[in-house]
């Protein structure tokens, strides 16, 4: 007999970035939706932003000890088989109580631990892989997870061809029709209508060499008539807030209004992590990706690669900068026709309704 509705239960587990975060945040939305009196509890690593920001989201989360490996020596390293010890009793412990219906990964460590007991327990599990390289995590637990849903073609090299759905990554709502607020985002960020507008955007927290570039070259901008919007992160902020004076820029730590940014842009340089990469696919602009060296397995440079493959946008090695972003930059603010035919590119790879498939895989494991 099919369970009651009422009384779905279900654990949401990722985190250690945004990029795991929010996209379990909207699976849960999603979910809440559909079954309005379901429970939800989150499982996060107990000393990262995931902590934070799902109580802000308005759900519940519990923290694991528990961190990755470093991939040099370090006291951690020796920490993390007493980590995973400790993870893995307390997951125990969480599912036992919890009893959930259906167990959720999105990927970061906290999930390891707790979809490894839910497969031992014959729970169902799902987990959502947002980028073209998979990490460690989710390459485990692919082995017997009953579902995979994945934001890239391609990625049977990785997991069980049969268990992988293409949905795309969760993405916020308001970024679908930003065509419609062109006008209410130039009179929010007070912009010029006869210059272009550059959008730079490093992460809430900030990309340092992105910044150092783009304090380099505001003489650069200003003789193309370029203005700037410019969030350069919280790490960086007071370093870069004086050159809010100059007419042309606004330095913000942080944009809260992401979607009138992106409607306000005419090119975007961006960092290339999963959800990024594809928010900028459905805002359909022309994008100059500078992926993190500093990622593991770089995959920043990979998801940036699998759209710049496909004539959909512009990728600058951060070793290249120096060397090529003149050249690419000019290219793009002198040829509209280069820009308007980047920004349809990548638009045709959006996958806007990558949440409702997620939740419709969910619902798939709830009725089987």
């Amino acid at each position: 007999m099919k369970q009651s509705q009422s009384t779905y239960k279900f654990i949401l587990s990722g985190g250690g970035t945004g990029g795991h975060i929010y996209p379990a945040i909207a699976i849960a939305n999603e979910l809440k939706l559909r079954f309005p009196n379901a429970e939800f509890l989150f499982v996060g690593a107990k000393d990262r932003m995931e902590m934070e920001k799902v109580p802000q989201a308005g759900y519940k989360i519990e923290g694991l000890w528990i961190s990755g490996i470093q991939r040099k020596l370090t006291l951690k390293n020796l920490q993390f088989p007493f980590k995973l010890i400790s993870s893995l009793l307390k997951s125990i412990k969480i599912i036992r109580r919890f009893k959930p219906n259906v167990v959720i990964g999105t990927g970061g460590f906290a999930s390891g631990p707790l979809l490894q007991v839910a497969n031992s327990k014959g729970i169902p599990t799902l987990i959502q892989e947002q980028n073209s390289y998979p990490g460690i995590t989710n390459k485990l637990l692919s082995k017997k997870a009953n579902s995979i849903c994945v934001a890239y073609e391609g990625l049977e090299r990785f997991f069980p061809k049969e268990k992988i759905v293409l949905t795309g990554n969760p993405i916020r709502k308001d970024l679908i029709h930003i065509d419609g607020k062109i006008e209410e985002a130039k009179q929010y960020f007070k912009l010029n209508d006869t210059k272009l507008t550059l959008l730079v955007l490093g992460g809430s927290l900030g990309a340092r060499r992105i910044n150092q570039l783009i304090e380099s070259k505001l003489q650069f901008f200003e003789s193309h008539k370029i203005q700037l919007i410019w969030q350069c992160g919280k790490l960086y902020h007071e370093q870069y807030d004086i050159y809010n004076s100059n007419e042309n820029v606004q330095v913000h730590s942080f944009l809260n209004q992401m979607d009138l940014a992106y409607a306000a842009a005419d090119i975007i340089i961006s960092r290339a992590g999963a959800s990024s990469v594809s928010e900028l696919c459905v805002v359909g602009k022309p994008v100059i990706f500078i992926p993190s060296p500093n990622v593991a397995e770089n995959h920043q440079t990979k998801n940036a690669k699998s759209i710049v493959n496909k004539d959909a946008a512009v990728l600058i090695k951060e070793s290249q900068i120096d060397s090529d972003f003149d050249t690419a930059f000019k290219k793009l603010v002198t040829s509209k026709e280069d820009r308007t035919e980047l920004g349809n590119n990548i638009k045709k790879l959006a996958l806007v309704n990558a949440t409702k498939d997620i939740v419709n895989e969910v619902e798939k494991l709830l009725n089987e």
